[in-house]
């Protein structure tokens, strides 16, 4: 891989979220690096999957299956961890999702689909759905960063990364429970980074625009790969007029877990999204 060389080989990186498709690279390319990597999914086989990878190509990496919302398992997570490689000390909060009954049918309210069947509006939408959505965004990272990062607080030195959304500079239609909690993993990024200051400890998010995975491919694409109404929308307000792929994390990533490159930045969301941020439409 054609990229700048960091030395992450003191470092123990544990990655939640691991098995999907932007994390997996994640713990690829730090692997690569020389971190050891604790590669953590809900589903043990995507986990086992990457790590396996990772091994293949001379890495040092361990698949453990955990749930982020329970502080059980978590906790028997790092024990694992600890035991395979010591204390963590790189913590990327990666696992996170949306909901479909959290999601609105259209992107404004008119009258007509209000009590439609088969439509939801804003009104509609599950209490309980929208619940899940903050729990699998911010809850998670919360209860991932209460376990992995107290023995970053003892030895005095951590970085934790978490994984926000460009929702949160600029909410989506459609999707209020996603924007909202990703808003809500920025702040929680700052606040953090303020409270761990004096331990050692550098907080920051990483904000990815719009890339492909299975949780958005359908709202996105046609099953031919052609662009939907809404896949045509963003690309068209995306300067660079394309959709990200993996290795675009990958600098942003890597220049955020070396203390080396930005031992003295702590508190930030960097945006990742082609421009989209930035664009008014106009």
């Amino acid at each position: 891989m054609d990229k700048v060389k960091f030395d992450l080989s003191d470092e123990v990186a544990v990655i939640t979220g691991a098995g999907g498709v932007l994390c997996s690279g994640f713990a690829k390319v730090l692997a690569e690096c020389g971190a050891k990597v604790a590669v953590l999914d809900i589903n043990l086989e995507a986990a086992q999957k990457v790590a396996d990878g990772i091994c293949e190509a001379g890495g040092k990496a361990i698949a453990i299956a955990a749930d982020c919302l329970s502080k059980e398992s978590l906790e028997a997570a790092n024990e694992t961890v600890k035991k395979e490689f010591g204390a963590c000390t790189l913590l990327i909060n990666g696992a996170g999702g949306n909901n479909p009954k959290a999601t609105t049918s259209h992107e404004t309210l008119e009258p007509e689909f209000l009590d439609k069947e088969g439509e939801i509006s804003f009104f509609d939408l599950d209490n309980t759905a929208f619940g899940r959505v903050f729990d699998l965004n911010v809850r998670a990272a919360v209860i991932t960063t209460q376990v992995m990062a107290k023995d970053m607080a003892k030895n005095g030195r951590g970085n934790i990364i978490n994984i926000s959304s460009m929702n949160a500079f600029r909410p989506l239609t459609k999707i209020p429970a996603y924007s909202s909690a990703k808003a809500a993993v920025s702040n929680f990024t700052q606040w953090l980074s303020v409270y761990l200051a004096p331990s050692g400890i550098r907080c920051n998010a990483i904000a990815p625009g719009f890339f492909i995975s299975k949780q958005n491919y359908d709202l996105m694409l046609n099953a031919d790969g052609s662009l939907k109404p809404r896949g045509n929308k963003i690309i068209s307000h995306t300067p660079m007029k394309r959709f990200g792929e993996q290795k675009d994390l990958w600098g942003t990533l890597l220049w955020l877990a070396s203390e080396e490159a930005s031992g003295f930045v702590t508190g930030i969301v960097v945006p990742v999204d082609g421009g989209f941020s930035a664009y008014s439409g106009v």
